[in-house]
């Protein structure tokens, strides 16, 4: 068993600083063969959950390759996600492996929101196209950023906006109240199904841009109104988002996915909680993360601007991820070294062996090219 040591880094952004209480606004752990400088390391950051403890981490560290599990300063703080600002901290963490940590090549891991993410820091790196929300500047260093040598896609969404509308109920009639629903277009109600007609999918998918295209007039509106009144901006809650028709359908894009269910449960029970994506916003984060009109963090936009070697990993018993999220991340990266797999295991490899069975395919996938 090779011995692991995992060493925390912490370190200050170009745009954010060390807080008072302490703690640094980029943090992470280093994963790597203790007494071992490998020359070659991955990279995984997510818009806001903490990657520093990937599962991956120790699995490629044993195998001779490093590993920093990376949060931005907006780990457990989606809310106030700015992209631009989350690219210069992504940045830090990929110069760190390369003027620190002597790593010559660098694979950056988009797991599951990570994947747009990840693709966003590599087109910006080379392309330069990311731009601040309207009326702030572009964070420093933002043209700044040293770009990776791999990308590799595992389990991931094609974006903030697109997984958001294909998981929202489209049967909310009314963002101020939890209870009111067109019964025609509930999920929920026997009447309508399982199994669903391709009728009552067409006419549910269409509710569902219907529904983000209404917020992002509100907010739009809204921001206008409250800055004229002298605020920057304010919150608001995006309910009942664990309603994708796949979700409770099996016959739909069959997989090897259980049935009826989704990352929080019975979709039933969960679309009734108050845990899901958007449950917390603020109008500038609607605009800048989740609005299909003017989010920049959809994938495909930067997918097309990625031409390094980049692989495609899919989980064949995913139950918020499906095939066709994997086919359409593939078929937008520019890479004309790029690869498409899967696995048959769930959205966190948790099934026996799957872990090591994506440490190997990627230690090959890495060894045949670096």
């Amino acid at each position: 068993m090779t011995d692991i040591s995992r060493e925390f880094i912490g370190l200050d952004s170009t745009t954010a600083h060390r807080a008072g209480s302490g703690g640094h606004p980029c943090q992470g752990l280093y994963h790597r063969p203790a007494g071992h400088r490998p020359t070659v390391a991955m990279i995984a950051t997510h818009y806001q959950i903490d990657f520093s403890e990937h599962y991956l981490a120790e699995h490629l560290a044993a195998r001779g390759i490093g590993f920093l599990g990376w949060n931005t300063r907006y780990r457990g703080f989606e809310s106030s996600f700015l992209l631009d600002h989350a690219l210069v901290d992504i940045g830090v963490g990929v110069r760190w492996l390369r003027e620190v940590a002597g790593v010559e090549t660098v694979v950056l891991l988009g797991n599951s929101g990570g994947g747009s993410l990840m693709a966003a820091y590599q087109a910006n790196a080379v392309h330069g196209h990311v731009t601040p929300l309207p009326g702030m500047r572009p964070a420093m260093g933002l043209d700044d950023l040293h770009a990776a040598d791999g990308y590799i896609a595992t389990a991931a969404h094609p974006g903030r906006p697109e997984v958001l509308t294909a998981w929202m109920d489209a049967s909310v009639v009314d963002e101020n109240d939890a209870v009111a629903t067109d019964s025609d277009l509930d999920l929920f109600n026997e009447r309508n199904g399982p199994p669903f007609d391709a009728d009552f999918v067409a006419r549910y998918r269409a509710a569902q841009v219907a529904r983000n295209d209404a917020i992002t007039d509100w907010a739009e509106a809204e921001l206008t109104r409250v800055r004229a009144a002298g605020f920057s901006d304010r919150p608001f809650t995006v309910m009942r988002t664990w309603a994708d028709p796949r979700m409770v359908d099996p016959t739909l894009e069959p997989t090897k996915r259980p049935a009826n269910m989704c990352y929080a449960g019975v979709p039933a029970k969960a679309n009734r909680s108050t845990y899901g994506i958007a449950a917390a916003c603020t109008l500038r984060n609607w605009l800048g993360m989740w609005s299909l009109r003017h989010a920049q963090t959809r994938a495909e936009p930067h997918l097309t601007r990625i031409d390094c070697p980049a692989m495609v990993v899919n989980a064949e018993q995913d139950t918020g991820v499906y095939p066709s999220d994997a086919r359409r991340i593939h078929e937008a990266l520019g890479s004309a070294d790029k690869s498409l797999h899967a696995i048959d295991t769930d959205h966190y490899f948790t099934t026996p062996g799957a872990r090591t069975q994506k440490a190997d395919l990627i230690t090959e996938w890495i060894t045949q090219r670096w």
